[in-house]
């Protein structure tokens, strides 16, 4: 027995020395954040029921205004490292996501790559992280946001990891113009309804292309588009039904797949006293509410969406003006999730009873807006990723909870949000 450990602690001797040569290549960053949410309108109490109204109800909404309560919002652990001078990797976890995110139990793991550079312009990752679409989500880490969260068309959908390969090809001058360009193909399973990180269940891939762009110190600007299909397995998908007299048949959804679509835009200009953004995304929104469904699903399950093609269209504006340590910001965050106004049915699903055609005196349209004034404290004056408080006002649209036994009309909320973030 005493052999047995003196041979692991001369072991850990020996590997000591080989981690020692390894740290010379090995990066750690953190980062940790916790909020305090303050409900400034008891409605805010009322979960949104999925029947009524399922588009605020599947995310756009952070589940930690619910109630006013303490919430830690991140605990990211960041590793990065290179072997030799072209193979680098990454893996990024966060122990507390199994507890925020939904479905419970999903792994905290999330981001594992590795990547092979060929030359200073050329590299190809493979694993698990974001594809690139979403200017706050996939082009800046969550210590350099100016709010209290991305904004709803990024928590949607853009913060969701998938598995594949990426292509990136990189040129131009860092002091002038320079430009990335990337190529990807993934399994696709970022919708789905177990997990969004996981092993593909079907042959169908999801495909995408970004370019992101730098002009100076004070210029970025980009676009994406990605395009995908149904994540279930693809062997007996049952068609769901969508109401109305034009509806499609079940030959029409199948053929259909749930098509889904991201295109999108940004703009960034930021110095040293202003900073202000645009970003727009629009799309089918597809498989997220999908109309196929795995075999041994009941053929007459109601689809979600009021339309085989219908289309989402979310924009951004947002602003900083920066005094030191002192920064006062705004943002208008707005996300329709039917633009276009499409459905089958005689009358509008949103404010009417479709079998009648009588308003029913409530208003669900899926169309949300957040406007946020807030106020960031630099722990860091020069360096705003280092730490910072942030106190944003939320006022948000009020179509997104159902009303109360003895109310009528829209319910809804504002909040208070104290966040305090560190990172490294």
């Amino acid at each position: 027995m005493k052999l047995g450990r003196l041979a692991a602690v001369g072991a850990l001797l020996l590997e000591s020395g080989a981690l020692a040569s390894a740290q010379q290549n090995l990066k750690v960053g953190m980062i940790l954040e916790s909020w305090y949410t303050q409900m400034l309108d008891n409605n805010l109490r009322l979960d949104p029921a999925p029947s009524v109204a399922p588009y605020y109800a599947n995310g756009a909404m952070n589940s930690a205004f619910k109630e006013n309560q303490f919430y830690v919002r991140h605990t990211e652990l960041c590793l990065n490292g290179k072997v030799g001078d072209q193979v680098i990797w990454g893996v990024v976890f966060d122990p507390n996501t199994s507890s925020n995110t939904t479905p419970a139990g999903t792994n905290n793991l999330l981001d594992a790559w590795i990547a092979y550079a060929f030359n200073k312009q050329f590299s190809v990752k493979m694993g698990q992280f974001k594809m690139p679409m979403n200017y706050e989500s996939t082009i800046i880490g969550a210590q350099k946001l100016l709010f209290y969260d991305r904004s709803m068309t990024a928590r949607m959908w853009a913060e969701k990891r998938d598995r594949g390969a990426l292509a990136t090809y990189s040129i131009g001058d860092p002091d002038g113009l320079a430009a990335k360009f990337n190529l990807g193909v993934g399994n696709g399973m970022t919708d789905s309804s177990l997990t969004y990180k996981a092993n593909d269940t079907n042959a169908q891939k999801d495909y995408s292309f970004s370019a992101n762009a730098t002009y100076g110190a004070d210029h970025s600007f980009g676009a994406w588009y990605r395009q995908g299909e149904t994540d279930v397995r693809d062997v007996g998908l049952v068609s769901g039904t969508f109401t109305g007299v034009n509806a499609p048949d079940a030959a029409a959804v199948l053929d259909n797949k749930d098509k889904t679509t991201n295109i999108g835009a940004y703009y960034v200009f930021d110095n040293a006293q202003w900073q202000g953004a645009v970003e727009v995304t629009t799309g089918l929104l597809g498989r997220r509410y999908p109309s196929v469904f795995p075999a041994g699903t009941a053929p007459t399950v109601a689809v979600q969406r009021q339309h085989l093609d219908q289309k989402y269209l979310g924009y951004t504006l947002s602003g900083a003006y920066k005094m030191g340590r002192h920064w006062f910001t705004a943002r208008f965050d707005y996300l329709n999730f039917n633009q276009g106004d499409d459905w089958y049915t005689a009358t509008d699903p949103y404010t009417t009873n479709t079998t009648t055609g009588a308003p029913t005196g409530n208003d669900f349209s899926p169309k949300y807006y957040e406007a946020i004034v807030g106020y960031n404290y630099l722990f860091t004056p020069a360096k705003y990723v280092d730490g910072k408080v942030k106190f944003d006002y939320i006022h948000r649209s009020k179509n997104f909870l159902a009303p109360r036994a003895t109310q009528t009309g829209e319910q809804g909320g504002d909040s208070l949000v104290m966040s305090v973030m560190i990172g490294f």
